[in-house]
């Protein structure tokens, strides 16, 4: 039986830290070969509007995800498959819009786990949404920071933001009039926004930061300006190949110097020790993010889990009559 597994369940059910520790063990995988993973590909329907979908395997787990979703009139629709590669059945369909959110903050919190500086107090986020509320709380949870900054261009809204995370993570979260404010002083700053234009400027980051863009994924778009590119000594990507397809913010800067993607690294390869981290609390280091299929595939693995282990969901007849 399929077991059909809605947002409030995976609200219910996933935490941070489980999502942070999930991501970083199938990139550990993926850098040992066993994760499999296949870029995002796109059909544009009219309108401006996209249907994408994305797949991962885990082949010592030994189970697949896909992930499809619409964007149509503003509006996104996730949902993640989740088969049995030893029986082919299909084991779980998971509404995925919480479940991206936190697994792309989780893979921030991967990221900023080995390159930000050890002792990181203060955080700077630009954005104030859905995926900005997980980066912040990814932050929180494997660098104890003692405030947090944020700007959006809403005035409103980033009052609603910092209120609501203030509560939850038990820190002093504090709204800003520009993005310049935001990051100044800040020891981590996440992006996560949908502008196709930079919001984060180069001349504005205080050394040593590290850099979460998260935003930004398609060829024209991009969160961060050259000069932010240019200061940032170690770049990790969560797949140089999909980046090459739709990572604006490392696409338009390294048009005249392609040969910049070879100092590009792969997060996977940095969780288990085959690239360089940082050496010097003076360094600015990036990590883009695009959001791949394994970071879908880890978490709905532990989502399925625990929707069995605590009778949740619903099960679905699908395929009744093979075999």
């Amino acid at each position: 039986m399929t077991l059909h597994i809605n947002e409030s369940e995976v609200r219910h059910l996933l935490t941070m830290p489980l999502a942070i520790a999930a991501v970083e063990d199938i990139s550990r995988k993926q850098a040992q070969g066993t994760v499999v993973v296949h870029p995002r590909r796109r059909f544009e329907l009219s309108g401006g509007s996209f249907f994408h979908h994305m797949a991962a395997l885990d082949r010592d787990s030994g189970y697949v995800a896909t992930k499809q979703y619409t964007y149509v009139k503003g509006q996104l629709r996730f949902l993640v498959s989740l088969f049995n590669c030893a029986t082919g059945e299909l084991s779980a369909l998971i509404e995925g819009d919480y479940l991206g959110q936190m697994r792309t903050g989780a893979a921030s919190g991967v990221a900023t786990k080995y390159l930000a500086k050890r002792i990181s107090r203060t955080a700077g986020i630009i954005g104030t949404g859905g995926q900005a509320k997980t980066q912040l709380e990814a932050i929180n949870n494997v660098r104890l920071l003692e405030s947090a900054y944020v700007y959006s261009r809403d005035p409103q809204r980033r009052f609603h933001f910092c209120e609501e995370m203030s509560q939850r993570l038990e820190i002093p979260v504090y709204p800003t009039d520009t993005a310049a404010e935001a990051i100044r002083g800040a020891d981590v700053v996440s992006t996560a926004t949908t502008s196709a234009q930079p919001v984060l400027d180069g001349r504005d980051l205080p050394t040593g930061v590290h850099i979460n863009a998260i935003g930004a994924n398609h060829a024209h778009k991009r969160e961060l300006d050259d000069s932010a590119i240019a200061k940032a000594s170690l770049i990790y990507v969560d797949s140089i190949a999909q980046s090459k397809q739709e990572a604006g913010d490392l696409i338009i800067p390294f048009q005249k110097q392609l040969d910049r993607w070879e100092k590009v690294y792969e997060l996977s390869d940095l969780v288990a020790g085959k690239s360089p981290s940082r050496t010097s609390d003076s360094q600015i280091t990036l990590f883009k993010s695009n959001g791949i299929a394994a970071w879908d595939l880890a978490v709905a693995m532990k989502v399925y889990a625990l929707a069995v282990e605590n009778h949740l969901g619903r099960e679905l007849a699908f395929f009744s009559s093979v075999g």
